[in-house]
């Protein structure tokens, strides 16, 4: 804001953004974010850390250096196999260092990455490469991946497959034993004009061509929805949405050490929060990840002891993990300084938990794969914490709740409405789809589809998904207060609410409950325990006892296999 005071402009972000006053020591909303490319992040990491550590998976480690001149030779590599602007190539792969070398070479030879999850099953892959149109796919040679891909030749637009070895990316320690032990698990493919290895992949001097990129409008990634509440769509994420929400999320966190910090990636790099939350934030501080392959609550308090992780991003379901993990009293977590809840409500029994066993305060956000995606978060070690609450904005965005009824009305603090969010980390739009686009992006806000409430202070409060507020005799249900409450006993693990058809009502609530293991609970019990908590509408007419509840590969649970 040129030419007003500083007074006066404190005064104008204190009226339109009150959040502004909360903040962390140190930030500040009208943040400086240069309009760059993605790989401009790992540019800049490498002049200042290129002696640093970078990666580390399973063991094997690259410092930024090792990992420029890789991730150069691979996107020498990607053009002489015809990736320019416009190309999408596919990233079919588990967290590896084969993920994030040709994620930055596939930008930096100016291409689109579509990241895929290596989970799905063959008629989801089939739908996303052809949707996407996705010309090359990166995979393993593990039989379980690299066969659904090869499938795809055929019946897909698909032309070319890059094959990375599983062996050859660890350690020479683990080579051997890995080959020996997992060589039914393998597949050896034919090398053809289809088929080509990472090895010959690389097999240059490593001078790409560099591509002129319009950050503002030149799509970076197609990355698709999570499809918990309808089929997946391609959002297309440009340059600068993605540097834009890197930066962000950097200066959010004032205490974190350029060069020194470590950021376990257990959250997979396919999904958004771990592509942004964890792979471009570390990148962003010049931080190490260590990289693994899946998540298992043991390995994982293994790797904070022993490589001394200073940052862990995770969902609840992952802290709910740790916490119940016979072990965890074993293992020093002295280490983590900040952690991050997203991706669903953070319950707060598994937040006191946490912090109680780590010693390391646990904070929440906000976002969505439409967002880039954080849009808010809280900040447990320098700012104000709101208990429920999933933070603030973060610098240059604004949460506004806008009226279901009337979306061009903004609604005062502490009434519920829809989520609206607007900033630099916004999408462009869905891929192919204009209509849902238009739908979506009403006056340069992202109606997210969430109801919420903000308090006066600017602190959001997710509520629930607007498609799973239940109507029953007209009054509005909202399953995220009801499983709020289920929660509470003792004897849930987990829990979903759904609305499902009642011939009295119209709708009514429906619980899934997964007890913890070895306890009792029957529906008696459990409405008995309800009924002072929950209105009688509130309490669920149905109730289904299950060992566990279906999830999506980044711990969501998924309420649509319900």
């Amino acid at each position: 804001m040129s030419g007003v005071t500083d007074d006066e402009r404190a005064l104008v972000l204190r009226r339109n953004r009150p959040w502004t006053e909360r903040y962390p020591p140190g930030v500040d909303w009208l943040l400086d974010i240069p309009v760059r490319p993605v790989h401009a992040l790992l540019d800049e990491a490498v002049a200042c850390f290129a002696a640093r550590p970078f990666l580390d998976f399973l063991g094997r480690s690259y410092t930024y250096g090792d990992a420029a001149r890789l991730i150069a030779r691979a996107a020498c590599g990607f053009q002489r196999v015809g990736v320019r602007k416009g190309v999408k190539v596919g990233l079919f792969l588990p967290n590896c260092h084969y993920g994030v070398i040709c994620y930055f070479a596939v930008l930096k030879a100016g291409g689109t990455v579509v990241n895929y999850n290596p989970l799905y099953a063959e008629r989801e892959l089939l739908r996303q490469i052809d949707d996407s149109e996705t010309d090359i796919m990166v995979t393993l040679d593990l039989a379980q991946l690299y066969g659904k891909v090869a499938s795809a030749l055929a019946a897909t637009r698909l032309r070319r497959i890059i094959v990375c070895r599983m062996g050859a990316a660890l350690p020479l320690s683990k080579r051997v034993i890995f080959r020996i032990t997992h060589r039914h698990e393998l597949s050896n493919p034919r090398y053809d004009d289809q088929h080509l290895s990472f090895e010959d992949l690389i097999a240059n001097d490593g001078a790409y061509e560099p591509v002129e990129t319009a950050p503002l409008s030149d799509v970076a990634v197609i990355q698709y929805t999570g499809g918990t509440t309808g089929v997946p769509r391609g959002v297309m994420l440009s340059h600068q949405n993605i540097y834009a929400n890197a930066c962000q999320i950097r200066s959010w966190f004032t205490t974190a050490a350029p060069g020194r910090e470590r950021l376990l990636a257990i959250l997979p790099f396919f999904h958004s929060f771990g592509m942004t939350g964890v792979m471009h934030f570390a990148v962003s501080l010049g931080g190490e990840l260590v990289v693994y392959p899946r998540f298992d609550p043991r390995e994982t308090l293994r790797a904070i002891a022993r490589k001394r992780i200073t940052v862990l991003m995770g969902v609840p379901t992952l802290f709910q993990a740790l916490n119940e993990c016979r072990a965890v009293s074993r293992y020093d977590l002295s280490s983590l300084k900040i952690a991050i809840s997203g991706g669903d409500v953070l319950p707060g029994s598994v937040q006191e938990r946490f912090i109680q066993l780590s010693g390391c305060p646990l904070g929440e956000g906000y976002g969505l794969t439409e967002c880039g995606p954080v849009a808010t978060s809280s900040n447990p070690l320098e700012g104000i914490e709101r208990p429920g609450s999933c933070g603030l904005p973060l610098p240059r965005t604004t949460v506004e709740i806008l009226s279901t009824q009337d979306p061009g009305l903004v609604l005062p603090p502490g009434e519920l409405g829809e989520i609206c969010v607007s900033g630099p980390q916004v999408m462009l739009g869905y891929w192919r789809q204009p209509e849902a686009t238009a739908e979506c992006l009403l006056g340069g806000r992202l109606r997210t589809g969430d109801i919420g409430r903000m308090d006066a202070d600017g602190f959001l409060y997710f509520v629930d998904r607007l498609k799973e507020v239940i109507t029953v005799h007209s009054y509005k249900v909202y399953p995220r207060i009801v499983e709020d409450a289920i929660r509470l006993h003792p004897a849930v693990a987990e829990v979903a609410v759904i609305g499902v058809t009642d011939p009295r009502r119209g709708h009514a609530p429906k619980a899934y409950v997964a007890p913890t293991p070895g306890a009792l609970l029957t529906d008696e019990a459990l409405r008995t325990f309800l009924a002072d908590k929950l209105s009688p509408i509130e309490i669920p007419r149905f109730i289904e006892f299950r060992a566990s509840l279906p999830k999506s590969a980044a711990g969501k649970i998924l309420k649509q296999a319900l």
